[in-house]
């Protein structure tokens, strides 16, 4: 890399916006002495929402026009309520956000298999889509899955049983062979000595 001075009357594009009569965003940058700040429009009416939205603690308001179709419900509406008490410039507020969104994926499959209905997870998911555009990403991901279901499995199973061993003959101890017969019971099986 040169640490010569470039001449950038010799680079295409360059100072483009230098001049202010042709600075699209300049009348937004002095708006002091406007009356009407930028705003030359009137207010659209504001919608009236006949179910719980949640605002952020940043705005006064709700905004003209909001979504109604799906209001907070369940664990992940509580914790979207939660999220909504901290400020949007807290990580946390997006963290569970995101975690509520994937808890409510879960929320739909259960409340679809109450009702009867077997969702199409792959379908859902754009698995079709998937195999037509991106067969090797597929292919990762199901290899993936596969090994994660394969561990989780071995990981969790029971461990088998082992057979008992078989059960040592035990020599009957008679007054002829007490003393070799005892010896082989107690090097055998401590404690199950039979005298006959």
């Amino acid at each position: 890399m040169s640490k010569s001075l470039v001449d950038t009357s010799t680079i295409p594009g360059w100072g483009v916006d230098a001049d202010a009569r042709n600075d699209p965003t300049y009348p937004m940058r002095h708006v002091e002495d406007q009356q009407t700040r930028g705003l030359s429009w009137t207010r659209p009416p504001e919608q009236q929402p006949d179910v719980e939205v949640l605002q952020s603690i940043e705005h006064n308001r709700l905004p003209a026009v909001i979504g109604t179709s799906t209001p907070p419900s369940g664990v992940s509406g509580m914790i979207r309520r939660y999220a909504f008490r901290r400020s949007e410039s807290d990580w946390w507020h997006w963290l569970l956000l995101m975690g509520a969104d994937r808890i409510n994926v879960v929320e739909g499959v259960v409340e679809d298999l109450g009702r009867g209905i077997i969702p199409n997870i792959p379908g859902e998911m754009g698995a079709r889509a998937e195999w037509q555009h991106n067969k090797k990403g597929l292919a990762m991901k199901l290899a993936v899955g596969a090994g994660l279901s394969l561990g989780l499995f071995l990981a969790l199973r029971k461990p088998r049983r082992e057979t008992p061993p078989a059960p040592i003959p035990i020599k009957p101890i008679t007054i002829e062979t007490r003393e070799t017969a005892l010896g082989d019971n107690l090097r055998n099986q401590p404690g199950e000595v039979i005298v006959g």
